[in-house]
C-alpha cells in the first residue's frame, strides 16, 4: 500500500492507495502483470554482469519503426527490423533475435512504457529474460538505451520511412556502432568486450 496525507478542515488524515491504484496511476496498469524497473535487482546497476539489456523502438514516417537493444556492460547494440507496432509483431521479432544470444548472456531487460511490449510475457518465457518497465517520463532509466538512439539517428534520421531498410542493412550499421572504440570501455569496442564475455562464458 500507498500512502498520501490530505488536509481537511485542520486535519491531517492518511489516505490509503491500493497496489492497484498505484499501478494505474505509474501507467504500469495498461500493461498486464508488469513488474517496474523499482523491483529490478541492484546488481543490475552497476554493470559488473553482462546480459542486461535496455530495449526501445525508434520510429519513422509511415508508421515505421526499428527496435533498438543495447547491452549495458559493454554497450553492445543489435538492431531487429519490425513491421509494425503491434505487440505480437514487436514480441516475434525481438524473440527471434534474442534466442541467437548465449543463455548467459540473456539476464533482463529493461522497455519503456509502449504498449509494443503488452505480450511481455511471451516474450520473457521464449527468451528466458526477467522484464521490467521503466517510470513514466523517465528515459534516463534506459540511458545506455536512449544515447544509442541519438547515434542511430545519423543513419536513420526522423521523418524518413524506417521501414525501407532491410535486416542486412540494420546488421552493418550495428556493427559499425559495435565497432566505434569507446572512452566508457576504456577505448575498447563494444564488439570487442563483447566478445570477451561470450569467449568467457564459452
Amino acid at each position: 500500500m500507498r500512502f498520501e496525507t490530505a488536509t481537511g478542515h485542520g486535519a491531517t488524515r492518511a489516505i490509503r492507495r491500493s497496489r492497484h491504484a498505484s499501478l494505474k496511476r505509474d501507467g504500469l496498469g495498461q500493461i498486464k502483470d508488469a513488474i517496474s524497473i523499482r523491483e529490478r535487482p541492484a546488481a543490475v546497476e552497476d554493470r559488473a554482469i553482462p546480459g542486461h539489456w535496455e530495449g526501445d523502438l525508434i520510429a519513422g514516417s509511415k508508421n515505421s519503426f526499428i527496435a533498438t537493444l543495447v547491452e549495458r556492460r559493454t554497450r553492445y547494440v543489435m538492431l531487429v527490423k519490425v513491421g509494425g507496432k503491434e505487440t505480437q509483431t514487436v514480441v516475434a521479432a525481438l524473440t527471434a533475435q534474442i534466442q541467437h544470444l548465449p543463455r548467459e548472456l540473456r539476464q533482463t531487460l529493461t522497455w519503456d512504457r509502449g504498449k509494443e511490449l503488452a505480450d511481455h510475457k511471451n516474450l520473457a518465457l521464449a527468451t528466458d529474460l526477467d522484464i521490467y518497465f521503466c517510470d513514466p517520463h523517465s528515459p534516463w532509466q534506459r540511458g545506455t538505451n536512449e544515447n544509442t538512439n541519438r547515434l542511430l539517428r545519423q543513419y536513420f534520421p526522423k521523418g524518413t520511412d524506417l521501414s525501407v531498410h532491410s535486416q542486412e542493412h540494420l546488421d552493418a550499421v550495428a556493427r559499425e556502432l559495435n565497432e566505434r572504440p569507446r572512452k566508457t570501455l576504456h577505448y575498447f569496442s563494444p564488439a570487442e568486450t563483447f566478445h570477451e564475455c561470450v569467449a568467457a562464458i564459452g
